[in-house]
């Protein structure tokens, strides 16, 4: 790959941190059309736009370690009709999983399967001896984890007392011992050489039941009274796992994530899917990966980060439309008062921050938050914000209905979360109860009398990893696109070239503009008239960038996206800001 730009002056952004707008490639700019622009921006992604997008250029099931026994293990409690209980996690891609899990079982022919999912608030995650005690009030003969699993100890040790054997599937980060599970199959557990290790729940349990397919076939299981299925209409559900996960979109969960959109256009998505984006006001035909993340995902969660997310699986499981809607309506309303929930606690956040700005020189490498009020439901999504707010990373602790605390962090590219949080557990033994994650993100539980010493201690922690100075924003930008590019086909066109995401993220754009028109909407989002240097003009608007608007001219450089915006039927291209600054005249 050639040699970046030079980097332009970095400015202070909202939070005054400096901002840095740096090109992928060099001053060979940026193709001026269409076909190769798509081609130049799959290159500066390390991709090839010709890569195979097709199931069959899916990596083997029979790569995931453990696959053989699990398979073996489901397709005869199938034949023999066992009861399977699907125990999921209380996120998107564990209701996702859950929903893939029951859909595809019953499919498959299997007999008596039912479905729990742990409380947030009185369970906690995992598959812990609670939970396998609710779950034996059931009886059931097997019990299937998704998205979990791995770090359940104790859960499946008191499951296998009770006599029933534990089938885990999971894709978290093994601990250093692993459970005395019937069969394992996680992507990250020591051993395993299947190549994409960011596969979601969702999509490790959709492994599975391929396999199983597999070995139910060599049985002769399948005939005219009980046909073969398609496993492939799981796979719209299988793409908001994976999508609202913000798992590295890797070429095997782009290939995942791009035949379910591909469902989904085509009308063939399970009609609570539809629902969710429907509510959310996106066209089924036009649906990507952004509407995913950003519409469907955040409806389901909030059931799990408010009630229980059994109202999302059956939201995602349901054949009824009028009960899908019905169902999707219910995650709508918990998602308005999500969104009241996290404003409040965002703003007590930031007066937080606010005080630790006043009481020292500089914020922390890191920040650890605690509020006495806060919903332990809605902590993980605000030290989201936090995170890319002040570019840290950042650890929300809320009090559990037990006492204890309960934190969600969420982590800077640089910095392995979950190695960090094992590293403070190596030298403070006994300072946090449980701890575990990915990379980006982790949760945490530990009593309340050891807040301050593990602040401390992630304080240091992040310190040694990233350094004490703050760290600085980079925006990296596919370079300046040309006017005649600036156009509803290119908008449209970026939409679907692909499923874009983490690792493989969303085309991203800057050059300067003559700025004729700027204005500040609900005082926070900033809406502008921006013309190129040949006169093509195309409306801007950033949201929760108002206060760029300070200090800009007649001309200004902007960071954005390419987009389509449809009001009421009419659909003009439309840029959405990164970031705004002034251009010296």
């Amino acid at each position: 790959m050639p040699n970046p730009s030079p980097r332009r002056p970095s400015p202070p952004s909202a939070t005054g941190l400096p901002v840095r707008i740096r090109r992928r490639m060099d001053g060979a700019g940026v193709p001026r059309e269409l076909p190769s622009l798509l081609r130049s921006l799959y290159r500066n992604r390390g991709a090839c736009r010709d890569q195979g997008q097709a199931l069959a250029d899916l990596h083997p099931v029979d790569g995931l370690l453990g696959m053989e026994a699990a398979a073996e293990l489901l397709a005869q409690a199938v034949t023999d009709q066992r009861r399977i209980l699907v125990v999921g996690d209380y996120d998107a891609d564990g209701a996702t999983g859950s929903a893939v899990a029951l859909l595809g079982l019953r499919a498959l022919g299997a007999g008596a399967v039912d479905h729990l999912t742990p409380s947030r608030f009185a369970d906690g995650y995992g598959l812990s001896p609670a939970v396998v005690d609710a779950a034996a009030a059931r009886a059931p003969e097997l019990i299937i984890t998704v998205d979990n699993g791995i770090a359940s100890l104790a859960g499946v040790e008191r499951a296998n007392a009770l006599g029933i054997p534990v089938l885990i599937t999971d894709h978290h980060l093994p601990g250093e011992r692993l459970p005395a599970a019937a069969a394992i199959v996680n992507p990250n557990q020591v051993g395993c050489d299947f190549p994409s290790k960011a596969l979601a729940g969702v999509g490790v349990i959709f492994y599975l039941l391929a396999a199983t397919r597999t070995r139910l076939r060599a049985r002769g299981w399948f005939d005219q009274r009980r046909p073969e299925p398609n496993l492939a209409e799981l796979l719209d559900l299988v793409a908001l796992g994976t999508v609202a996960d913000v798992v590295l979109l890797d070429h095997n969960n782009r290939i995942l994530v791009e035949q379910g959109l591909k469902r989904i256009r085509h009308g063939r998505c399970r009609p609570g899917l539809r629902a969710l984006l429907e509510i959310g006001g996106r066209r089924i035909e036009q649906v990507t990966a952004r509407d995913l993340g950003f519409v469907a995902g955040p409806r389901l969660n909030a059931a799990g980060r408010l009630e229980d997310m059994s109202v999302g699986v059956e939201c995602l499981v349901t054949a009824d439309p009028v009960r899908a809607m019905r169902l999707a309506r219910e995650l709508d309303a918990l998602n308005r008062q999500r969104r009241e929930l996290e404003a409040e606690m965002r703003q007590d956040a930031e007066t937080l921050v606010e005080r630790l700005s006043l009481e020292g020189d500089a914020l922390p490498p890191g920040l650890c938050l605690f509020g006495e009020d806060w919903h332990q439901g809605v902590i993980g999504i605000v030290a989201s914000r936090l995170k890319d707010h002040y570019h840290r990373p950042v650890i929300v602790f809320a009090r559990a209905d037990d006492g204890q605390l309960r934190g969600s962090a969420r982590s800077v590219e640089g910095l392995h979360l979950r190695d960090l949080l094992a590293a403070i557990d190596h030298r403070h033994p006994g300072l946090m109860e449980r701890f575990g994650g990915h990379a980006m993100a982790a949760g945490v539980t530990m009593a309340a009398e050891h807040l301050e010493t593990f602040r401390a201690a992630f304080f240091s922690a992040v310190a040694d990893e990233l350094g004490v100075a703050p760290q600085e924003r980079e925006i990296l930008s596919d370079g300046e696109l040309a006017s005649a590019l600036l156009s509803l086909e290119t908008a449209e066109a970026l939409r679907v070239a692909a499923p874009w995401g983490k690792g493989f993220p969303e085309p991203v754009f800057d050059g300067e503009f003559a700025i004729s028109e700027v204005r500040v909407l609900k005082d926070q989002h900033l809406k502008l008239r921006a013309q190129t240097a040949d006169g093509i003009a195309i409306d801007a608007i950033g949201f929760n960038l108002a206060v760029c608007k300070r200090g800009l001219g007649k001309r200004a450089h902007l960071a954005y996206r390419l987009d389509v915006n449809d009001y009421r039927g009419l659909r003009h291209p439309q840029l959405m800001l990164e970031h705004a600054q002034k251009v010296s005249e």
